[in-house]
């Protein structure tokens, strides 16, 4: 059945309601909700819990959806049924920034938007304040642009550092991902805009992502994969989530009742709409009874099979209507119900100033030896691509379509450096010779899945030397691009042979002729350090971040900006550190079967078709530190330019609440900013525990030498529960709680031990059981 169908077989519907009464029929807004819904055909509430579908016009569409409806490039709308006063509204792509169409056909006007730092990169940070500024500043580009609810957040926890969407979410610990979630929905939000967080749950690879089962136990659902939802939540209320692609423990997340009603809604209080991922799932019958009131993007089985089920009884009214009603109050906040007549002409101008403050404050320092850094100026030669052709997020529907990129180059020569152009006139032809031959392959034209990546080259040692003697210091960038559609491999978290014979060469070059070697990490996700960053001088990891990245990297390079970045994830030594490094398809043949196939039971392949979450709780550093695994930079790790002292630590309880206050000084010699880590041990319960875990942390304000700055970090009793599945119950036994305060989970600074008096306990449903034997990591 074509949409012609659809509307004819609706109109007649109509027609037959409207000849039965000659009143008009209630409009929502004057109406109440109830009466609207009442009013309404059993063809229409089809249709109101189905996206608009996607323009048949538009070609590749499977997996990211697109729309020239309203606001070209958006993906999706929602139905609108005019009778009932009920306009369709208009979702679009984040996270990193509003993606739609930048040029529009017949239109002189251009509608780019903003490029902000990837969500790695925010995270870095650890400033929940100018997270909420970022995302003040998409929502008004949502506003201003006429969409009503942008898809964003992504919230999933960086399981393992191959998954290709990693760059989209913000960390390994569900505390520093579940706070710096909120505080952008915050922002976006202020401007009467939606978010919808996503993508609720267990999102944890690309690889047969809308078929494969994650399976793990009920405690690492609740405790890792759940609880930054969960926090997000509480602390922002976003107007929609949207369920993920995979199944959990045999079930699709879309389809499952328990997941969406029995966690979100009953045990959260969530009030707002839940939305399915686009072509998620494959029964929107059970879809609809699970509680996702919005398919997206809509496609005509899926009205027929909800047609049919209201009419057969198999889909009560009951799960219609109140998926309608959350559906219609939605609608009832948004910029184009309320006919707010947007520019198109948001402030790019001053985004572009916010997205450079985020970028160059999400740097992390990794390693200076000798104080390499800073530099002020001087002669600069630059080696690598992506020196010259710089990576400003990643690929697929969080990729924005964005009006410039600035490279290192660009920002260096911004800054005052003079740029080799011998080396220019190498590098820049050669990128541009690739890029050609990438447009000009039917293969990769869809840049959606196929994002261009130019490769390193050698240089000869020869003219490496001769560049060592012309320049005053050397800019190694390592580039590597991240996406949807594909996990990265362990070629691709490892350095080339290209990679390393360039490092070894140019640092040896340099450092005979007394100058110093920096590398650059444009990275979207984690590499391997440990083998070889003890060769250059310092090395850098603005991630991407954004149009600006040049600039701010820049920034930090000449002592512009102190970097004052930590890291959200874990640097492994060695990939097999990873505690699920196996249980993850690193090296992935799909031998034939389709990355985006549809589920088959019969089929019964490790890391396809099923993936089981065997390192249970111990996921990043709770894994490294618990079982002494050094990594070769620890989670909330990050050098300065300056020093910074704690001290006079002290510890206040009342009821279930510990308030731990500290003071913090810039000891150094220049003006920077730091980050407070809260982490905390319970006591011995018998059940499996990490060694610490983190559960508050604080960013200081910009400090001059000698300046001081008191901090006090709030942790709860509830905060401090682990999860009993025996109990079904959420549990912070009464007993001594020992509080670390650090500088990295590997750093710690002192400690200092509070007794809670009343233990906290807090039953929940017993739902979301792993259906097979899992034989789980335990310490």
């Amino acid at each position: 059945m074509d949409n012609r169908i659809i509307m004819s077989t609706i109109t007649a519907a109509i027609l037959t309601a409207s000849s039965s009464c000659n009143q008009t029929p209630p409009q929502l807004g004057t109406a109440s909700i109830n009466e609207v819904i009442a009013a309404m055909t059993i063809e229409e509430k089809a249709l109101m819990l189905i996206g608009a579908g996607m323009d048949p016009s538009q070609e590749n569409t499977s997996f990211v959806g697109s729309t020239e409806q309203k606001v070209p490039g958006a993906a999706g709308i929602t139905r609108a049924i005019p009778r009932l006063g009920i306009p369709s509204i208009v979702l679009a792509d984040g996270p990193a920034g509003l993606r739609i169409k930048p040029v529009r056909e017949g239109d002189e006007n251009t509608y780019y938007c903003t490029a902000f730092p990837i969500g790695t990169t925010l995270s870095s940070t650890w400033n929940t304040e100018l997270v909420q500024k970022i995302g003040e500043s998409i929502g008004n580009e949502v506003l201003e642009y006429g969409v009503d609810v942008i898809l964003s957040p992504g919230a999933n926890i960086h399981r393992n550092p191959l998954c290709g969407r990693n760059f989209e979410y913000y960390s390994e610990d569900p505390v520093l991902a579940g706070k710096t979630a909120a505080a952008l929905i915050n922002g976006i939000q202020s401007n009467g805009v939606g978010t919808s967080i996503k993508h609720f749950a267990v999102n944890n690879q690309e690889t047969n992502r809308m078929n494969n089962d994650a399976r793990l136990t009920q405690r690492a659902l609740r405790e890792i994969y759940l609880r930054q939802f969960q926090i997000a939540i509480r602390e922002s209320n976003p107007w929609t989530v949207m369920t993920s692609y995979n199944y959990i423990n045999g079930r699709y997340s879309s389809e499952n009742r328990e997941l969406v009603q029995n966690i979100l809604r009953d045990e959260w209080k969530y009030e707002g709409l839940v939305m399915t991922d686009w072509f998620a799932g494959k029964d929107p019958v059970n879809q609809v009874i699970s509680g996702n009131d919005l398919l997206m993007p809509g496609v005509n089985n899926q009205y027929e099979k909800i047609v049919e089920g209201m009419k057969n009884g198999t889909l009560k009214t009951e799960y219609v209507d109140a998926n309608i009603k959350r559906i219609l109050e939605l609608v009832l906040k948004t910029p184009t119900f309320k006919k707010y007549q947007y520019s198109n002409k948001p402030n790019l101008e001053e985004h572009a100033k916010i997205t450079r403050q985020a970028a160059r404050e999400g740097i992390v320092l990794l390693t200076n030896k000798n104080n390499a850094l800073p530099i002020k100026g001087g002669k600069a030669a630059l080696f690598g691509v992506s020196s010259y052709s710089f990576y400003s997020g990643g690929t697929g529907s969080g990729d924005v379509n964005e009006a410039y990129t600035v490279s290192l180059c660009e920002g260096l020569e911004n800054q005052g450096f003079t740029i080799d152009e011998n080396l220019k006139n190498i590098y820049i032809p050669e990128i541009q010779k690739q890029k050609t031959a990438f447009r000009a392959n039917p293969a990769t034209k869809d840049s959606l899945v196929h994002a261009f990546v130019p490769e390193d080259f050698t240089i000869d040692d020869a003219k490496i030397k001769e560049y060592a003697k012309t320049n005053d210091v050397a800019f190694i960038t390592l580039g590597r691009i991240s996406g949807e559609f594909r996990d990265r491999r362990i070629s691709n978290f490892n350095l080339s042979d290209n990679e390393k014979a360039l490092l070894n060469s140019v640092s040896k070059a340099f450092k005979a002729a007394g100058k110093k070697t920096i590398v650059i990490l444009n990275v979207g996700g984690v590499i391997e350090t440990a083998s070889w960053k003890d060769i250059p001088d310092a090395i850098l990891l603005p991630w991407m971040g954004g149009q600006e990245g040049g600039n701010a990297v820049a920034d930090v390079i000449t002592g512009a900006v102190n970097p004052s970045g930590r890291l959200p994830i874990s640097f492994p030594i060695d990939y097999f550190d990873v505690p699920g490094a196996k249980n993850f398809p690193y090296d992935f043949e799909a031998n034939g079967r389709s990355m985006f196939g549809t589920h088959d039971d019969n089929q019964n392949t490790e890391n396809f078709d099923y993936t089981n979450y065997l390192e249970d709780i111990f996921v990043g550093y709770r894994y490294y530190n618990t079982f002494d695994k050094k990594t070769s930079f620890p989670f909330g790790y990050g050098l300065s330019y300056s020093d910074f002292e704690f001290s006079d630590v002290k510890i206040q309880t009342a009821g279930g609440d510990f308030q731990i206050s500290l003071n913090v000084k810039n000891t150094g010699s220049c003006e920077g900013k730091t980050v407070v880590e809260l982490y905390a041990k319970y006591p011995e319960s018998g059940q499996s525990s990490p060694k610490y875990e983190l559960k508050a942390f604080a960013k200081t304000n910009s400090l001059m030498p000698g300046e001081s700055q008191p901090v006090v970090l709030t942790v709860n009793s509830a905060d401090l529960a682990y999860f009993d599945a025996a109990q079904n119950q959420w549990t912070a036994p009464a007993g001594e709680y020992t509080f670390y305060i650090g500088k990295s989970a590997e750093d710690i600074v002192t400690e200092i031990k509070s007794q809670l008096l009343t233990p906290y306990e807090n039953k929940v449903n017993n739902v979301m059981n792993p259906k097979e034997d899992l034989n789980v990591m335990k310490n």
